[in-house]
C-alpha cells in the first residue's frame, strides 16, 4: 500500500461518522462573555448549555438578586470535534477544554447531573472542585438517584457536590441528611 493510500485510509478512520459523533465539550470564554457566546452559538444552530444560579448581591444602597453563570468562564456545547472551527470563531469563545491541545468530551451523565440540580429548584452554588470525599447517592427528593461527593457546609448543613471533571469545577447543593446513602 502506498503512503498516499495509507493516508486516505487513516483519514477515513479518523473522520468516520462513528468517531465524529456530536458530544458535549466545555468551552472556555472571555471573562463575562458566557451569555454572549451562548447567544452566538444558538444563532449558529448549536446545542449549548449555560447553567446559571441566582444569589443576593448587596450594593451600598440596595440588595438585588443577580443571575450569574454557575461555571464562570465556561459554557457547554454539543458539536462534532472534527468540525470545531465555527465554534472556535464564535464571539467570546477562547478555546475548547481538553488535555493539552486535544479536546476532551464531557460525559453526558455529568451534564445531565448539573441540569437536574439547576432545574430542581433547590439552592445551588459554585463549589471548589473536590477529588476526595465520600461518594454518596441521593435516595429521596427531586434529585433521587443523583450521585456526588458528600461534604458539610456552613452552619453544619449537608451538601452534595457534583463535579464536571474536565473543567475541574463543581456544583454544590444542600440536601436533607436523611436523603443520602453512602456508595460502597
Amino acid at each position: 500500500m502506498s503512503a498516499a493510500a495509507a493516508a486516505v485510509v487513516l483519514d477515513e478512520v479518523r473522520f468516520s461518522p462513528a468517531a465524529s459523533a456530536e458530544r458535549w465539550y466545555g468551552l472556555r470564554t472571555k471573562s463575562k462573555f458566557e451569555k454572549v457566546a451562548a447567544f452566538s452559538l444558538a444563532h449558529k444552530g448549536y446545542e449549548h448549555y449555560l447553567p446559571c444560579y441566582r444569589y443576593r448581591r448587596r450594593w451600598s444602597d440596595r440588595v438585588t438578586e443577580v443571575e450569574t453563570p454557575l461555571f464562570p468562564g465556561y459554557i457547554f456545547c454539543r458539536f462534532d470535534v472534527y468540525k470545531r472551527l465555527p465554534v472556535l470563531t464564535t464571539p467570546g469563545v477562547v478555546s475548547v477544554v481538553g488535555l493539552g491541545k486535544q479536546p476532551q468530551a464531557i460525559p453526558d451523565s455529568e451534564i445531565a447531573a448539573v441540569e437536574r440540580i439547576v432545574s430542581s429548584g433547590l439552592h445551588a452554588e459554585p463549589w471548589p472542585y473536590l477529588r476526595q470525599g465520600q461518594r454518596v447517592r441521593i435516595e429521596r427528593g427531586s434529585l433521587s438517584g443523583l450521585e456526588g461527593i458528600f461534604t458539610r457546609g456552613k452552619r453544619d448543613e449537608w451538601r452534595i457536590v457534583v463535579a464536571v471533571h474536565m473543567l475541574q469545577r463543581s456544583v454544590s447543593v444542600e440536601v436533607d441528611r436523611d436523603w443520602i446513602q453512602p456508595i460502597r
